[in-house]
């Protein structure tokens, strides 16, 4: 991938890790970070090499939402896309396992980009705000429509409406972290976790994320018949007969995606 201005991207494996690149802002996003992240994790969707995506911030933070001092400096910007609020799309429905590193402060759209990940886990410094009627607007990146499938409807109602901050220990304590992990270990226990994912198989961890994509908005029967052709697709595959064969051989499997 192309070199970035804003954010960072490395592959070790098939583990990705998408790092955003503005510490002396805190993470904040411009519209050139916007770009950025939808070429990169538009590239990500279809690369057939990443079975992980680790999605961190650099610094004291993770992403405080748009960088308020860049937008309002008068400073001239390259111009937003429609599109790139799709940012969010991609984070969801890509067919790999997306993880959130929340390493401090997570609000605003970055609240969202943290919601869009099928897995979150927080430095215990991390603290989460929805923060958009602090500042009088209705919101962006999906945060509706994530938050409530997380934590509930009701509980996502009042995280939105009061705008007020929390911690990680509250963030665990309502389903929005899996855990928290001390500050001093906090990232290397998060892409432990991650290298854990990255070794099973990717063709059926894919089609089991498209299951759970598909099954919110599709009725049980019409998922059903979706879920067993994919079983069936998958169970034929190279990867589960090597999935046997190593469990009979008291071996790791090596899958090749087939």
């Amino acid at each position: 991938m192309s070199d970035y201005e804003t954010i960072t991207y490395e592959v070790e494996g098939t583990l990705a890790t998408l790092t955003l690149n503005r510490p002396d802002a805190m993470n904040g996003i411009t519209n050139t970070m916007m770009r950025e992240l939808w070429e990169c994790l538009s590239a990500t969707a279809t690369d057939p090499n990443i079975r992980v995506l680790l999605f961190t911030g650099a610094g004291r933070a993770f992403c405080p939402g748009v960088d308020l001092k860049a937008s309002t400096s008068g400073a001239k910007q390259e111009p937003n896309r429609k599109e790139y609020f799709h940012i969010t799309s991609l984070l969801h429905e890509m067919p790999k396992v997306t993880i959130a590193a929340v390493n401090g402060a997570c609000a605003g759209a970055g609240f969202g980009w943290a919601c869009a990940c099928d897995l979150r886990y927080a430095s215990e410094r991390a603290v989460f705000n929805s923060a958009f009627l602090g500042v009088a607007i209705s919101g962006d990146m999906a945060g509706p429509w994530l938050l409530p499938r997380i934590v509930g409807a009701t509980k996502a109602r009042e995280l939105f409406f009061s705008s007020q901050k929390f911690r990680a220990d509250v963030a665990e304590e309502i389903g929005l972290v899996l855990k928290t992990f001390p500050e001093e270990s906090f990232y290397d226990e998060v892409k432990q976790l991650a290298i854990g994912f990255s070794k099973m198989a990717p063709l059926a961890i894919g089609e089991m994320k498209r299951n759970f994509i598909d099954a919110e908005n599709m009725p049980l029967r019409s998922y059903i018949e979706l879920e067993t052709e994919r079983h069936t697709r998958t169970g034929a595959s190279n990867d589960s007969r090597e999935a046997f064969k190593a469990f009979v051989e008291k071996r790791e499997p090596n899958f090749q995606g087939n």
